[in-house]
């Protein structure tokens, strides 16, 4: 990036660390898939004494951010066909108490069960195995009535990991590296420290001393927020996050990934979560990513879909900074200071036999366009105002709506016996080329004497 925006960035980051006394916070901006700036404040300790400033491959807890790979690996499932979201937790963990819970619900936190699991404090304590968590998770855990509303719940994740071991016959960690990590080159993204490393400390709230803060293994726990990782491995998974998925998953996964299923702050509806991911709308962006916070570390990723920007920020502190907002100025700043130029546009190679689609229809009386769009994709929009989607090619003349009001549905063109289009099946809305054409199927037929 220019100068001028490294400047702006590290002063960013610079101001955050210095304001709010942290001992250590790295932090990077992706565009387009790339790492394109990175930088780091303060020190990691070598031993008792003050070492030196992190880099890009000094490890980091992610803490929650651990759920988001986790869905992952749910969502792989459900792409493969051996689980849909809408099954009861039952039919695949038979015997819980919570069997009725949906796996959509756990994995949007509106399954109902409480927030930590029962005992000790499960971040700072030794995890116990799955046997374990399950008989702890008796009916009083559950808190809310499942899908009634949104309910932080690490437990539920500690749950999704037992069902990704149940479905590939090892743990959840060994289906990550395998399926995830690995495909995606984050090599030092680990369950445990390995190699250099920053401490977890507490800073003292009212003098500048330090107490180290323990990480044990959370055991059955550990899908909730275990993992470590680095700069390049998380700008990795910012990246994925985005878009850019490596073959791990569909482009169209993720997406749906994205999408908000319920909302946090229900009246100004700042904050929500899709399927194992943050969303939040800021400065008129809606970000997707995830923010985490174990004992001694604070970490976040968000990017923004639309412009390709995404940013991270580490930080060995267990509170104090403001490591969301931090990592949402990162993005505003790299905007701002080199916005992005939109793509040349140039001649796209198309089904010819599609372009006899291309143009106006109505649905009713209301005009619409229809237009060619890469990847033989269509696009469907009002002249004026109204409900306006994309749609990607599943068949013959046959098209699924991949947003707005229309996503999910089936759109089938109507053909003349020589072949011409004469009209569009949309959710049985039907579109014809003049409004209520007579001669196209309109549900309720058309008035004989016509237009008067």
């Amino acid at each position: 990036m220019l100068p001028s925006t490294d400047t702006a960035l590290l002063r960013r980051i610079a101001t955050e660390q210095s304001a709010n006394r942290v001992p250590s916070l790295v932090a990077a901006v992706v565009r387009d898939g790339e790492l394109v700036w990175s930088g780091a404040r303060g020190w990691v300790t070598d031993g008792e004494a003050p070492g030196s400033a992190p880099d890009n491959d000094t490890q980091y807890r992610l803490g929650s951010i651990t759920k988001s790979l986790v869905a992952a690996l749910v969502m792989r499932l459900r792409d493969e066909g051996r689980l849909h979201l809408n099954d009861p937790l039952d039919k695949h963990l038979p015997g819980t108490s919570f069997g009725s819970s949906t796996i959509g619900q756990l994995l949007s936190h509106t399954g109902g069960l409480t927030a930590e699991s029962p005992g000790s404090w499960w971040e700072r304590s030794p995890g116990s195995d799955w046997a374990a968590l399950e008989a702890s998770l008796t009916p009083e855990t559950i808190k809310n009535r499942p899908g009634s509303r949104f309910h932080y719940s690490n437990v539920g994740y500690g749950v999704l990991g037992e069902l990704v071991a149940r479905h590939r016959g090892m743990s959840w960690l060994d289906a990550l590296r395998h399926e995830v990590l690995t495909p995606l080159g984050m090599s030092r993204t680990t369950p445990h420290p390995e190699g250099r490393h920053a401490e977890g400390w507490a800073v003292h709230p009212f003098a500048d001393v330090l107490l180290p803060e323990p990480a044990p293994d959370a055991g059955a726990m550990a899908p909730a927020g275990q993992l470590w990782s680095t700069v390049n491995d998380l700008a990795r998974w910012t990246s994925f996050v985005g878009g850019h998925t490596g073959g791990v998953l569909n482009p169209d996964t993720v997406a749906e990934m994205r999408a908000v299923a319920t909302v946090d702050d229900a009246d100004a509806w700042t904050s929500g979560y899709g399927l194992g991911l943050q969303v939040v709308r800021y400065n008129g962006r809606r970000l997707a990513g995830h923010s985490g916070s174990m004992p001694g570390f604070l970490a976040c990723t968000l990017v923004d879909e639309n412009s390709g920007t995404g940013a991270l920020a580490l930080a060995n502190t267990t509170s104090g900074a403001a490591i969301m907002s931090l990592t949402m100025d990162l993005i505003r700043i790299a905007d701002e200071q080199e916005p992005k130029l939109p793509e040349q546009w140039r001649p796209a190679e198309v089904d010819k036999g599609l372009l006899t689609l291309t143009g106006l229809w109505h649905w009713g009386p209301t005009p619409y366009h229809l237009r060619l769009i890469p990847g033989g994709m269509l696009d469907l929009s009002p002249v004026g105002t109204g409900r306006a989607s994309r749609f990607r090619p599943t068949g013959e003349d046959e098209w699924v709506g991949l947003d707005g009001y229309y996503a999910g549905e089936t759109l089938r063109v109507g053909r003349a016996a020589d072949g011409t289009p004469t009209h569009l099946d949309l959710a049985t809305f039907i579109f014809t080329r003049t409004p209520y054409d007579p001669g196209a199927p309109i549900p309720g037929g058309v008035d004989e004497a016509g237009w008067r």
